[in-house]
């Protein structure tokens, strides 16, 4: 059980096929066991196939595609990585939309791994303080990101790690934000 308690708080989780299964199931928990409501939200309806690496993994059920999706009706935002799933997100014109939208509504927002791709296209990620997976690094810091191969980093309301080994930690800065709520340095 969480230390904080998210009760009722709905946080929209966006991805597609390629997610590393372990880095939307971990969160996923661990905002249930907080109390909030997570939601998947994708580029279409249907479903979306997880990976363990390179392995298949389980299949999940969309919520709502993101295209019919509104920042305004959710508390957070979360953005597991997987390198396929990363790389389709970052093109989608709704996605960065979808994502920009939390930025500029001063909402928290989770990105692991490979997930930062996407706040590169939505222009949200100049002067902030983050981490990835190791092979972002020069991405980030061409877009403006004070980069630091660290287990989490927080930068008013924006939480970002490396990889599934930093979970842990991850999941607690995660719900942790959501309780504090809205962050008026978290902008667009």
């Amino acid at each position: 059980m969480s230390k904080h308690d998210i009760s009722g708080k709905k946080v929209a989780f966006l991805l597609t096929d390629g997610v590393e299964q372990v880095e939307l199931t971990s969160p996923w928990e661990a905002v249930k066991d907080a109390g909030g409501v997570p939601t998947l939200v994708s580029l279409s309806t249907g479903t979306v196939q997880g990976f363990d690496g390179i392995d298949k993994g389980e299949t999940f059920t969309v919520d709502l595609a993101v295209a019919d999706a509104n920042a305004g009706d959710y508390d957070a935002l979360v953005l597991p990585g997987g390198v396929v799933n990363a790389d389709f997100l970052r093109v989608d014109k709704d996605a960065q939309g979808f994502a920009r939208a939390f930025f500029e509504a001063h909402k928290p927002v989770a990105s692991i791994c490979h997930g930062p791709w996407l706040l590169i296209e939505a222009g949200v990620v100049k002067g902030r303080d983050m981490t990835s997976y190791p092979s972002l690094a020069t991405d980030l810091k061409n877009a403006g990101a004070n980069w630091s191969d660290e287990e989490v980093v927080v930068d008013q309301g924006l939480v970002t790690s490396r990889n599934p080994g930093d979970l842990p930690a991850f999941n607690d800065k995660l719900v942790e934000e959501i309780a504090e709520g809205e962050h008026e340095g978290q902008h667009a």
